[in-house]
């Protein structure tokens, strides 16, 4: 006998109630999106190599280590989306959605990255995403948080708290960056391996560094509060007081960054409070969603200064959260009791159907454990079908008023 193969390491088969979770998530996020009036956008699986190594930055981790990429047939190197926002990016460029600005999208799918397969960590994995493009205003990061916040509790995922920083604009980020080198350069020999390398690079990335070597002079690393400029400061005023006035809980998060140059103002991410039921679902893997405003993106892929807020948000880690969702019982069982009458059942169960109700068919097995099957799948509403003295019997199962329905569906 030939060997069965085996799923690609990193990847899932998804069946079952955890299906019904993920879908609970899609459909959820599906729902609130069209509440605040997000469009949807579907975008390519892969993408030209050059769209995300040129928006993610060539020294990221991404984009040296974790990136699905090949040549194909015609010796261009293309790359399988680590993420949304570059393809997003790349869409709004070559497709004149300029026309469309402010533009409020949303998206959903898989994604791809090579890292190590762990709790709620997948080599193929799947996000919900959502980005505000061209519009400059602190409203948008509201609008954005205000949503993403509205999702969370329409999940029933409770005890996540966002936490919220700011990166100022360019000038106040630029001061900082040159304030955190000068600090971490008096001690870069006691650094760890990753953070001394990221040093020169990306300094920003030693900030949310979990090596206990570096989390000792982060403590009292220079904060971006004394470089803000009076304009970056009222911004992320305005932030706050907006998610004050939408209801949505924050705290200041200081040490959380974005470490690529084209993050500007706020900086967010959604976290289990320590101690809570979805802190411990989720292990170390804490953060359920995050984004920032990344208002030089566009530039970096050949486009004009476009002002631009986003964030994603992992489907398998959310489904995590939100509790069995078991298998959905249907509406209506239709039994067939005697074989003869199953077009007859067929034909009732498509009106059923049509109607706007799930039903199920049970036609197999020994007909006279049929109805009880039904009654044990714990559906409220039966509708069989059986001969009685050579004629044609119709018996309902149901309440009063899903009687009345089903005998008027069948009539």
């Amino acid at each position: 006998m030939s060997k069965t193969p085996q799923a690609i390491r990193g990847t899932q088969d998804i069946f079952g109630a955890d299906a019904e979770a993920f879908a609970f998530v899609v459909e959820t996020f599906e729902r609130v999106r069209k509440l605040y009036r997000f469009r949807r956008a579907e975008m390519p699986v892969f993408e030209k190599t050059e769209v995300f190594a040129r928006s993610i930055g060539e020294t990221t981790d991404i984009v040296s280590k974790e990136m699905y990429s090949f040549e194909d047939r015609g010796g261009e190197s293309l790359t399988l989306r680590p993420e949304f926002t570059a393809g997003i990016a790349r869409a709004y460029l070559t497709n004149g959605w300029q026309q469309h600005a402010p533009l409020k999208l949303a998206a959903h799918g898989p994604l791809f990255r090579y890292e190590r397969p762990q709790k709620g960590r997948y080599r193929q994995f799947h996000q919900i995403d959502a980005e505000i493009i061209g519009a400059a205003e602190p409203q948008a990061d509201v609008e954005l948080l205000a949503m993403a916040d509205h999702i969370i509790r329409e999940l029933g995922i409770e005890g996540v708290t966002l936490h919220l920083n700011t990166l100022g604009d360019g000038d106040s980020r630029e001061a900082w960056r040159a304030a955190l080198v000068e600090h971490f350069r008096a001690v870069q020999g006691d650094l760890s391996e990753d953070s001394q390398e990221r040093l020169e690079k990306n300094p920003l990335r030693i900030l949310d560094s979990k090596d206990p070597r570096d989390r000792r002079f982060v403590a009292d690393a220079p904060k971006i509060d004394a470089y803000l400029s009076d304009d970056a400061r009222a911004f992320f005023e305005a932030v706050t007081s907006g998610l004050d006035a939408a209801g949505v809980r924050w705290t200041r998060a200081e040490s959380l960054v974005r470490g690529l140059d084209y993050y500007r103002h706020t900086a967010f991410e959604f976290i289990p409070d320590e101690g809570s039921e979805a802190a411990g679902r989720l292990g170390s893997q804490s953060t359920i969603l995050g984004g920032g405003r990344y208002d030089g993106l566009m530039e970096s892929l050949g486009g004009a200064p476009t002002p631009a807020v986003g964030w994603a948000a992992g489907i398998e880690r959310l489904a995590m959260l939100v509790g069995d969702k078991g298998e959905p019982k249907a509406d209506v069982i239709v039994v067939v009791e005697d074989d003869q009458l199953l077009s007859h059942a067929i034909a009732a169960i498509g009106r059923i159907r049509s109607a706007g109700h799930s039903a199920e068919l049970i036609a197999t097995g020994s007909p006279r454990k049929r109805f009880d099957k039904a009654v044990k799948a714990g559906a409220e509403k039966i509708v069989a079908f059986a001969m009685r003295d050579g004629e044609e019997h119709v018996r309902i199962k149901a309440d009063d008023e899903g009687r009345i329905r089903l005998e008027g569906l069948l009539a």
